[in-house]
């Protein structure tokens, strides 16, 4: 990277964080996508690891923000499982919890004080709806993601006196496979279902406020409330 405004960002191989490491790029950073599989080239430094590995994290993503201490850091790599909370194994809920919530606590950890040298910085947590609300045969997902919600809301309190912005983004169904691991998914009817492109927008709307004014958090939603079963999933 040899521009000043770098970002990092991680579930960047698809779906929303791929969209939003290209949006970035646009606007003028330099990206280190962080994903565990890349298909196609991108507008972005593609950094492949695998986060949930300890080892990996260690060697490929520690070094990587000290060298290049991002301005921004967009915590969106996730991973879903669903069903009736019995049915979920010990392994998909350590997954859960590494990959919703434990890593980006740890990555914003280490990006936390460069960012306060620098006396600016914005970290950025995609949550989801269901931060805040019941979640019937999705406990363990939306309780990582409401735990998410609520690190977002007290790191803000501890940091916006060093000018660091903290914004949380919810979307609603987006067309991604974050839901690879369920018997559902999003549904084919238009209105359905976010683009990843949407939350992108969305974002930059946000990083593009005024200075001294903060989107805390954005909800974003489909005009209609349908999922997708069998031959209707999108």
């Amino acid at each position: 990277m040899s521009s000043e405004k770098r970002a990092l960002v991680t579930g960047a191989s698809s779906g929303i964080g791929k969209s939003i490491a290209g949006m970035l790029a646009e606007m003028g950073y330099d990206v280190a996508g962080i994903g565990r599989d890349f298909k196609e080239e991108t507008v972005f430094e593609q950094i492949v690891c695998d986060l949930t590995d300890e080892q990996q994290f260690s060697k490929t993503v520690l070094p990587l923000i000290k060298k290049d201490q991002p301005e921004i850091l967009v915590n969106c790599a996730g991973v879903g499982f669903y069903g009736l909370h019995e049915n979920i194994t010990p392994e998909d809920i350590r997954s859960l919890v590494r990959t919703d919530l434990e890593v980006p606590l740890l990555l914003a950890s280490y990006v936390l004080p460069y960012m306060k040298q620098k006396k600016k910085g914005t970290i950025v947590n995609i949550c989801s709806v269901t931060s805040r609300e019941v979640n019937t045969y999705g406990a363990a997902y939306g309780a990582c993601k409401a735990g998410l919600l609520s690190f977002s809301r007290s790191l803000f309190e501890e940091t916006r006196k060093h000018n660091i912005r903290v914004i949380d983004i919810l979307p609603d169904m987006t067309d991604t496979d974050l839901y690879r691991n369920a018997d559902f998914g999003c549904s084919k009817d238009p209105g359905c279902a976010l683009d990843p492109r949407d939350v992108a927008d969305a974002l930059k709307n946000a990083l593009l406020a005024k200075e001294g004014t903060l989107i805390r958090e954005l909800t974003i939603v489909p005009q209609y409330r349908r999922i997708g079963k069998g031959k209707d999933i999108g």
